[in-house]
């Protein structure tokens, strides 16, 4: 128990100083980002559903593709304006 708590502070340790180190090195978080991706997401989900019930599991394996979350538009290079 005690080594689960400690985790979850170094965690958040780690979180607070990476947030705010990372626009001195010209990145910034995207923090829309989830409330963004959740249409695209449900959308998504919606057709794999259909798919589902038209084609069986098979079919969904092939044609649904549950990756909603890239990474790489969460943290961004920041623009720099002159």
């Amino acid at each position: 128990m005690f080594s689960i708590l400690k985790l979850i502070i170094w965690l958040a340790g780690v979180s607070v100083i990476a947030y705010f180190a990372l626009p001195y090195f010209g990145y910034e978080v995207n923090m829309n980002y989830f409330a963004e991706r959740k249409v695209a997401c449900q959308e998504k989900l919606s057709q794999c559903q259909k798919d589902l019930v038209q084609s069986g599991i098979q079919g969904a394996k092939e044609k649904c593709n549950f990756q909603c979350v890239d990474p790489k538009l969460l943290i961004n290079k920041s623009e720099k304006t002159q």
